[in-house]
Formats: C-alpha cells, sequence, structure tokens
C-alpha cells in the first residue's frame, strides 16, 4: 500500500508579515491621528462658540477680557470700555476727555484692536435702566453721530436709521423701545429700525415693562392717551395723567385731579373715595388695590371695600392671596382678610412659576411656603430657575437643589456641562466629579460652584482663589473679598463690586 504525499508546511513570507505590521500601524496612527484632529476641532469649535467678552479692570485702566481670562484689549484706557454684547468683538472706548466742557471721543474696537465703523464721528452704545436701577446696553444696536445728527447701525455696522435725529435714546425700563427726537417731537422705533410711533409727541413713556403694552403719550395740549406697538389709538389723549397700572382692557387715567378706572374704549368703571389707585388685581373683576391715609386696602369695581385699609403695604400673589406688610414684617392674607400665614417675616415673595412663598428673617435665612403655607425647605436661598426648575438653597451641609415638587435632585443631572461639584465634608469644601470622585480634597472653608466658563472659587483662612474646570488651582486664596455681593471668576480675574457694571478686575 503506497503512502500518500505529505503537503509541506507553507514558508514564512517575512515581507509581506513587515508589510502588514507597517500597514497595520499606519492604520492605527491615523486614526490616532483623526480622533485628535476631532478632538481638538471640537474642543476648538467649543472654544469658539462659548466665547464672551468683559470689561477688565487693572491698575487703574480700563481693557477686554475674554471667557478664558486672556486679555484681548490691554487695560490702558482711562474710561471703562464698553462691551455692549457680550457675544461680539465690539468694544467702545472713551477717550479725550475734557470734564470741564464735557467733550470726549469714542472708537469702536474689534477683538483685533483694530478701529471698526470709522465713517462716524461718535459711536456709542444705548443704555437703559429697569425699574430696580439695574443697568444694561442694548446688545442689537448702537447710537452713531455725523454732522451732530444721530442714527442707528446694528451690530454688523449695517445703517437701519440715518444720522438725521437730534437724540437716540432708550425708553427707559421698556425692552426693544428706542426713544428718538426729531423736529423736538418724540417717536419710538425697534431695534430692527422699524417705526412703533411716528415723531409727534411731547412725551412718551412705556405702559409696561414690554413694548407689546403699548405707550403713553403726550400731546402739545398736554393731555395724555395710549397708543399700542401698531401705533393705533388705545385711549384718546384727553386726560391729565395716565398712570403705568393696567390689566387687560382696564387702565388707571387722572380726570380733574381724580384717579379712576376706565376700558379702552373709554368708559369709566371706578370713581370711588380713595387717595390713590396702586394696582388691578389679576382678574379685573375682583377689584382694584387702593391708598387712603398712607394705608393700603382692597376694593371691588363697585367701590366696595373688601379688605379695609389696615396695611403698610398690600401686594396680590395669586389669585386670592396677599402679601400684606404691618409695620416691619410681612404674611399671608386671602380676599376676605384672614391670615393665612403670620405677619412675622422680613420680608416674602411669590415665585409664580414654582407657585412657591419664600420668606425671609433678620438673618436673611429663608423658608419656602407651598400647598397649606407649610415649611417645605430652610436654608438660604441662592437661585431659583424657572426654565430648568430647580431650587439651589445653601443649608448647612452646603449647596443643595430640588426640583419644584421638593424632590432632592444631584447637581449633576441639573449641570450637565460642568465638571465640577461644590462638597462639604466635616465642616470643609472639595470639589467632586460627576460619578462623586474627589477631585479637589476638602481643604477650603468656602467655595462656590462651578460658573459657566468652568471656574470655581475657593476660599481658605478668609481669602479667595480659583480653580478651573480640572480642580487646578490658578490662583491660590489671595483675594479679600468680604464686601462683595457675589464672588465669580474668570481665570485669575474676578468679578467687580458693582454688580451693574458687569466688569471683571484683579
Amino acid at each position: 500500500m503506497s503512502k500518500g504525499k505529505r503537503y509541506d508546511e507553507p514558508k514564512l513570507n517575512l515581507k509581506k508579515v513587515f508589510a502588514v505590521i507597517i500597514l497595520f500601524v499606519v492604520i492605527i496612527m491615523c486614526i490616532v491621528m483623526l480622533k485628535g484632529i476631532l478632538a481638538g476641532e471640537e474642543e476648538k469649535q467649543e472654544k469658539i462658540t462659548s466665547i464672551d467678552y468683559f470689561s477688565a479692570y487693572n491698575n487703574n485702566k480700563w481693557g477686554v477680557i475674554n471667557s478664558n481670562g486672556d486679555i484681548v484689549i490691554d487695560p490702558s484706557y482711562a474710561e471703562m470700555i464698553i462691551v455692549p454684547n457680550s457675544k461680539k468683538d465690539i468694544f467702545l472706548c472713551t477717550f479725550d476727555v475734557n470734564y470741564d466742557d464735557g467733550t470726549y471721543k469714542t472708537k469702536a474696537l474689534n477683538g483685533k484692536n483694530e478701529e471698526i465703523f470709522t465713517s462716524y464721528e461718535q459711536i456709542e452704545a444705548i443704555t437703559n435702566i429697569d425699574e430696580n436701577q439695574n443697568l444694561s446696553y442694548n446688545g442689537q444696536v448702537l447710537r452713531v453721530q455725523k454732522q451732530g445728527k444721530y442714527g442707528l447701525i446694528n451690530m454688523d455696522g449695517t445703517e437701519i436709521l440715518p444720522c438725521e435725529y437730534e437724540e437716540i435714546k432708550a425708553l427707559q425700563g421698556v425692552e426693544n423701545a428706542i426713544l428718538l427726537q426729531k423736529e423736538g417731537k418724540y417717536g419710538i422705533v425697534n431695534n430692527e429700525g422699524k417705526t412703533l410711533i411716528e415723531p409727534n409727541y411731547v412725551e412718551i413713556q412705556g405702559l409696561g415693562k414690554e413694548a407689546s403694552q403699548g405707550f403713553i403719550v403726550k400731546n402739545q395740549e398736554e393731555k395724555y392717551g395710549i397708543i399700542d406697538i401698531s401705533n393705533k389709538q388705545v385711549l384718546e389723549t384727553k386726560y391729565d395723567a395716565i398712570s403705568k397700572i393696567h390689566k387687560g382692557d382696564y387702565y388707571v387715567v387722572t380726570e380733574n385731579g381724580k384717579q379712576k378706572v376706565v376700558k379702552k374704549d373709554g368708559t369709566e368703571i371706578l370713581n370711588g373715595e380713595y387717595d390713590e389707585i396702586v394696582a388691578i388685581l389679576k382678574n379685573p373683576e375682583n377689584g382694584i388695590i387702593y391708598k387712603d391715609n398712607e394705608k393700603y386696602g382692597l376694593m371691588n369695581l363697585e367701590g366696595t371695600k373688601i379688605i379695609a385699609e389696615n396695611y403698610d403695604d398690600l401686594k396680590e400673589a395669586k389669585t386670592g392671596t396677599f402679601i400684606v406688610k404691618q409695620k416691619d414684617n410681612y404674611g399671608i392674607i386671602d380676599q376676605e382678610g384672614k391670615t393665612l400665614v403670620e405677619v412675622k417675616y422680613k420680608g416674602i415673595n411669590y415665585n409664580e412659576k414654582a407657585d412657591i412663598y419664600i420668606t425671609e428673617d433678620e438673618n436673611y435665612n429663608n423658608e419656602i411656603l407651598k400647598g397649606n403655607y407649610e415649611i417645605k425647605l430652610t436654608g438660604m436661598v441662592t437661585n431659583i430657575d424657572d426654565e430648568r426648575g430647580y431650587i439651589e438653597i445653601k443649608q448647612e451641609e452646603g449647596y443643595k437643589y430640588y426640583n419644584f415638587k421638593f424632590e432632592e435632585q444631584k447637581e449633576a443631572d441639573i449641570f450637565k456641562t460642568n465638571t465640577l461639584f461644590v462638597s462639604k465634608k466635616d465642616g470643609k469644601y472639595g470639589f467632586l466629579d460627576k460619578d462623586g470622585n474627589v477631585v479637589v480634597d476638602y481643604i477650603y472653608d468656602d467655595a462656590t460652584m462651578q460658573n459657566t466658563y468652568g471656574y470655581a472659587g475657593i476660599k481658605k483662612d478668609g481669602k479667595w482663589g480659583v480653580v478651573d474646570r480640572n480642580g487646578k488651582v490658578i490662583q491660590e486664596p489671595t483675594y479679600k473679598l468680604d464686601d462683595y455681593l457675589q464672588i465669580d471668576f474668570i481665570g485669575r480675574w474676578y468679578l467687580g463690586k458693582d454688580l451693574n457694571m458687569n466688569y471683571y478686575r484683579k
């Protein structure tokens, strides 16, 4: 029997093996490089899209920094540089100021320190002040001047209103409403330069905080009326005065020295015995809050008193519920005057979105009341975010977070982009990552929550410093900020004392 032929083992081709190995290595390197490029591009894109700009103050000079803490415009100006829109690299500089005659020069710079919008004699931000005296800048348009006349440009430099007006400024306390003067008369335009009211009046006021609520106008005969946002007459221009108090079709006007409530068609609703109408209730049919002999009460639209004028203040919280003040203390009553919460607090505010009452005692501690006015939370409320639906409250254990159902929330579930989370242990503060691992040891006397730009404040021995998003100390506790209302950092720069000015210093 013959043997079958044995198959020989193939010989190893070393050239082919080396080629395969090299190819494999090249592929791995390409993948790693590609990932690095993509990660870099993502990081770069994130950095670009999240950049904000702020006025900066150092060594008695003003400049600009970005949200990475980098200097964009070197602090070298004697006057504050205005950043009207933190997302735009448009910086307004004032220089050559003559304090004797009030003259000065202005210019606009971009992020490369290049002068822009150079065809105008002056370029200025439009400032607004709300009812609480908070200052803000219009971030959509700039006021410009040519040959002594004013106009408007948008943030791209496009002229949306020609330089032919004697004055242009914000209608104070009203958003998206710009007051302009031409030939001695006033009118209103919006941020797009669209005319809302022709310049035909000697005075214009906002009826509310929004342009959509309409405007109180005054004619040459010293009479007042109401014009809506589409330039239509709402109330005839015939009254001695019109209050900024209104609900729906109900308005408060003054004729012959007496306040009264009228409807938009001029029908007189209420003309009772009182010194002043203070507010119309959310449901006007439920009546008005009035003042008599410096005391507050409630009457219906027929003039019948519902709550006698026994209070130093009376404000509607929600329908049928009122926050009242007697002497220096606050409480809550219903529409029949029945006490719901004892008048014993130093302050009470109502949050409509969360449907909660926040009380305050003499030490600024808060109680949060809900439902039948039972106490749901105690501590120091530091923030109520209506959009994300959470309450931030500082308690003995540190900062805690609750939704509007008073269910405790993890900080990482609310602030999904944060990398650090404040934690307190044995009376000291540190930081954890989103998985609960200690990133910064518990060695600090206090700490702030990580801000939008990734920085968090740390306090030790009475001084503040800052860590970055990785928990790395980039400024040892150095700054004494005891009298600062808000502690916030961008890099080594800390938020200025005057929050209205919104600037950083070091």
